[in-house]
This record gives structure tokens, sequence and C-alpha cells, in this order.
């Protein structure tokens, strides 16, 4: 459930990304040249795609007319001879109408003349060879028989049997398909397509009988790409195929009519292509039923006695298939894509950050932070790396911050301490952030306290590997001036953290200790330079130094805001700024966070 909001100025804000310009010519060519891809890729896409154009699909309809003559050698009886003669078939005799965009052509076939109801043998196969009627079963009947057994076994030719049946006799003969084709000169015959088609968003209308067609025309994938009447042959020639060889057993031909229309006034442009595609399957293996073929039967009465002709159509099945779509300049359309493709732009970005990224290891992070020149372009990432990002770690209870001085590193610390001190525990190695000198350049570092005097001169004093612990230093102390915490028990292993890693000098007797965080000055100055109206009476004074110290330590040794939240000061460093900043009483609450600590 949404929050409710409080307060009108929050609602009404806005929020806006900021944006960090890298001022570099590698990475600015880079980008420069990966805009302009980007824009020609867009603007050459908009013109060769018509991406400004509405579009929408084409709705069609199809007529076919199929003309030719072909002769066939057909045996017939004569006064009661056998004669061959020609016979020609017509469009009637070999078209066939079927449902859809898809007319058939008859190529071959076989018939079975003369059948009428009664029983007979059927045709010998492996299945219906019988020997006697216990092979035969009553009734029997199989998805391949021509009839129902009625249980006998009788002789079909010589000395073949086979099982009797009930169903038009003779029955049909299992025959080779004749070859060549017996219709094989339909490779000469020609269809006619007509092809309406229409879009209606567009109310646009047309057809593929253009102005001035010839009807004497024959399509030719050159000479005349735009003619409707196909040959035959013709089409099995453009797919590769021959049509001799698909006519003796038939197959399926796809005719595509492809509509890509301009329907803008300035680029009109609105034909028809035509492709070919074989759709049935051309090399499967005999045992699987090649080709395209069925059956269908003419009936006639004779001497009173119903009669058929079966036959076993082989032929090709043309399937016509109109697809396309015509577009027309739309606005919408237009700013639709514009706006699309506007985060393409940000493509050139999303690369260079990769590239930053991918070359700001660990190990170049590492060398940053120890100055080390080593490897210059690893060094150049890593600062665009720390310019752009930010990490931020979630604030747990268990989360502290040490840093000791003879580390280059901050540890981090994840876990319940249960008893051990916080001097012993690893911790996680973080990376000391760069010093902002222009924060340290707001403090006026450059006016002592007290002048030099002649026999001191004004000088930095470098810490010295050698120190003298106190017979009262605790035992997880390393720079001899650590005192004992105040804590109850279970609070104290918070508190027992030393400056040094190592036994060595104290950053406390260090000459910066004194001018960054127990100078009264310096102190002064950032108090003031937060809230200029800050009243520094007597008797808050000590305690607003105190923090204020705190702070400044933090800051000056772990580098980070987000770490100095969460540091651990050091028990050397805790007392020397309390002794130079005491509380009334001297008893102190000990470390809630650096500027919460008393």
């Amino acid at each position: 459930m949404p929050a409710r909001c409080r307060c009108p100025n929050t609602c009404l804000s806005l929020k806006i990304t900021k944006v960090i310009q890298i001022q570099n010519l590698w990475f600015g060519t880079l980008k420069q040249l990966i805009l302009m891809g980007t824009l020609c890729y867009i603007c050459f896409a908009l013109v060769t795609d018509k991406l400004y154009q509405k579009k929408e699909s084409v709705i069609s309809s199809v007529h076919t007319k199929v003309k030719g003559l072909a002769e066939v050698n057909e045996e017939v009886i004569q006064n009661g001879e056998k004669k061959v003669v020609p016979i020609v078939f017509d469009t009637a005799d070999y078209t066939f109408s079927l449902q859809g965009n898809s007319f058939f052509v008859m190529t071959n076939f076989l018939r079975t003349k003369g059948q009428q109801r009664g029983v007979c043998a059927e045709y010998p196969t492996h299945r219906t060879l019988c020997h006697s009627d216990k092979n035969c079963k009553q009734g029997w009947m199989g998805p391949h028989s021509k009839g129902i057994q009625t249980g006998k076994c009788v002789v079909y030719k010589g000395n073949q049997k086979t099982c009797e049946v009930n169903a038009w006799c003779p029955a049909e003969a299992t025959a080779e398909v004749p070859r060549p084709a017996l219709l094989n000169s339909a490779e000469n015959f020609t269809v006619f397509i007509k092809n309406n088609i229409d879009f209606p968003s567009h109310n646009f209308t047309m057809r593929n009988i253009l102005p001035g067609f010839n009807k004497t025309c024959i399509f030719h994938k050159t000479k005349d790409p735009l003619c409707p009447i196909f040959r035959l042959g013709d089409i099995f020639r453009e797919t590769g195929d021959n049509f001799s060889e698909v006519a003796a057993q038939g197959g399926i031909m796809g005719i595509e009519i492809y509509w890509d229309c301009n329907l803008d006034s300035w680029s009109f442009h609105c034909s028809p292509q035509y492709r070919f595609r074989r759709l049935d399957d051309k090399i499967t293996n005999q045992t699987l039923y090649p080709g395209y073929n069925f059956r269908h039967a003419k009936y006639y009465t004779e001497n009173g006695v119903e009669k058929r002709t079966l036959t076993k159509v082989f032929g090709i099945r043309f399937d016509i298939l109109v697809f396309g779509t015509g577009g027309k300049f739309h606005i919408i359309s237009l700013i639709v894509y514009i706006g699309s493709t506007l985060s393409y732009f940000g493509l050139a970005t999303l690369f260079i950050d990769f590239l930053i990224d991918t070359y700001s290891s660990t190990c170049c992070r590492s060398c940053v932070y120890r100055y080390c020149t080593c490897c210059k372009s690893c060094v150049i990432n890593e600062y665009y790396d720390r310019k752009k990002c930010e990490v931020i770690i979630e604030p747990k209870r268990t989360l502290k911050y040490v840093s000791f001085v003879d580390e280059a590193h901050v540890r981090m610390v994840d876990e319940q301490l249960r008893g051990r001190s916080l001097q012993n525990v690893k911790g996680k190695k973080v990376p000391r952030s760069m010093m902002d000198f222009r924060e340290v350049s707001r403090l006026p570092q450059f006016l002592p306290d007290s002048p030099p005097t002649p026999e001191q001169p004004e000088q930095i004093q470098l810490l010295s590997a050698v120190t003298t612990p106190r017979a009262s230093s605790p035992a997880w102390c390393r720079c001899g001036h650590c005192l004992p915490s105040q804590l109850p028990k279970d609070r104290q292993c918070l508190e027992e953290l030393c400056c040094r890693k190592e036994p060595g000098a104290c950053i406390t007797t260090s000459e910066l200790f004194g001018q960054l965080v127990l100078s009264p000055r310096a102190l002064r100055f950032s108090l003031l330079y937060q809230e200029p109206l800050l009243a520094l009476d007597s008797d808050a004074t000590d305690s607003l130094l105190r923090h204020c110290a705190y702070r400044c330590y933090a800051t000056w040794r772990f580098g980070s805001p987000d770490l100095a939240d969460f540091a651990i000061l050091p028990s050397c460093c805790r007392w020397r700024i309390r002794k130079e900043f005491p509380k009334s009483g001297g008893q102190y609450s000990g470390f809630k966070s650096p500027c919460l600590m008393e």
C-alpha cells in the first residue's frame, strides 16, 4: 500500500538525475562514433522498412481457371473386342474443385471398370492369401480390406486362393502406377489466377490483373513477372523439380502471391510478386506413401444393375498462399518509432560505463591508494569509477570500522565481538578513501595557536618507530598511551583498541594530531563554519569541542563520511581528546558514534 503523502512540498517536488561529464578525448570520440552509428541505423531502418507508416495485413480472395487438353491411350471393348483407342481429357476430366485457395490437376490414374455389389475373391496380398476356410474369418474386415469376409477361401486366379469378401466386385487391383504418367502432357496446361486484395483501414482495393493485361502472356520470372497465367511445367522448373517425376505419384505445390504495397501518394507502389515452393516431402521413403492421391467413382446403371467405375487419381494439388502488407504514412506511428529509438542513444553511455567498470579492478584500486603509477589507464579508470559510483553499506548494529596508523587500509568488522578485544579482530580490509584536501584547506591550519620560538622552529614531527610503553598500559596496547576502559565488563571489548597494529609510536604524539584534532582555534572555526551563530559559552564549550574533535579525527583517519559514522576511535586518541577537553565529573558514557561519544 503506498505511503500517504505527509507534505505537499514533497509530493510536488522534482527529482532529477545527476550527470557526470568526463573530459576525455578518447571517451568523447568513442561516444560520438556510437551516437553517429546509432543515428545512421535509425534513419536507415526508418526509410528502408518504412517504419513511419501504419501497416495492415492483406485480405484476399482467389479464383483459378485451368486450361489444356491431354490425349490418353486406353483399352475399351468395342463389338466384343478389346481395342486401344486415344481418349481426350479436357478441363472437366482432370480438374477437381477443392475448398479454400486450392485446385487439383490429375496427372495419372488407375481404373477399375464395371464394379457391382456382390461377393468375389479379394485381390491377393500377403494379408488376403489363404489355404482353407480356416484362414478366413466371417465378418472380419481390416483397414486395408476391400470388403467384409464371408469366411470362405476361394480361387482368385490359377493356384492363388484368397478370402472371399462381400464388396464391389471385381476387387480393385493394387497395381503399380503407370510410368511415365498417363497425363504427362499436363506440364503444358496453364492456370489463370485472379486475386483481389483489400486493405480496409486504408480504404484501398487492388487486383493482380493490371490495366493493359495481355491474355496471351505466360509468366516469366524476368521477362513477364506480372502475368497471372502460369504454365505448370514452368512452376516446377522454378523450384528445381522435374514435372514428369512428380506427375507419376503426385505432389503438392505452393504458389505464393506476396503484396508489399506502399500507398503513399509520393511513392505509390502496389504489385504482386509470385514465388513457388514445393510443399510435400519429396525425399520420403516409398513405404511412407509418397505423393498425393485419392479415389472417386462414377456410378451408372446397366441392364437394371447399378455399377460404377472406380478411379484412383494421382495428381498435383496447388495451394495459393496470399500474404503481404499495405502501409501508409501515419503521424502516430512515426512518433512511436522515434520515441522507441531514443533509448538507443543511451548505448554509448552504457558501453563506456562498461569499459570503466571492466578495467577498474581491485588490484588497480589498491595501486591508486598507494599512489602507484605502474598502470596509468587503470588509475584513470579507477578515478572515473570513484567519481561515478558511491558505495553504501547497509548499517547494522554489529558494523564497525577501525583504522591503524601503521596500515594503509581500513578494517571493517561486521560481527559480534563476544568478549574478544577489538584490537585482535581481523575484519575485512577496505580501501581508504582519498582525502579531500579542499575540506582541509578551510581550516586555518596555517595559523598555529602559539608562535614558534627560535630555539624550537616549526616543523612536521615524524612518528618514531621506538616507544616506551607504560607499566599501567593494557596488554592489548601497542603505543603505550592507551588506558583501561571504564565501561561495564560486557562492553569493555568495544574500547580495547589501539592506534597501532604493531608496537610503535602513538599517533597522539604527532604534530598533525595536534593541528587537526586538538587545536581549539581549528575546532572553533569548524563549529562556526557549520553554524555561524553558534554561542560558544564557557559551560558548553568543552563538550562541543570534544565532540568536534572526535569527528575531526574520524574524518581524518577514515576519509569517507559513511565510514566515519561507524568508526571506533582508539583508546589513546579518545583519552587524549578527553584530557584536552574534559567533562565535568570525569564520567564518560563511552562509544555510541563519533558525534555521540562522551
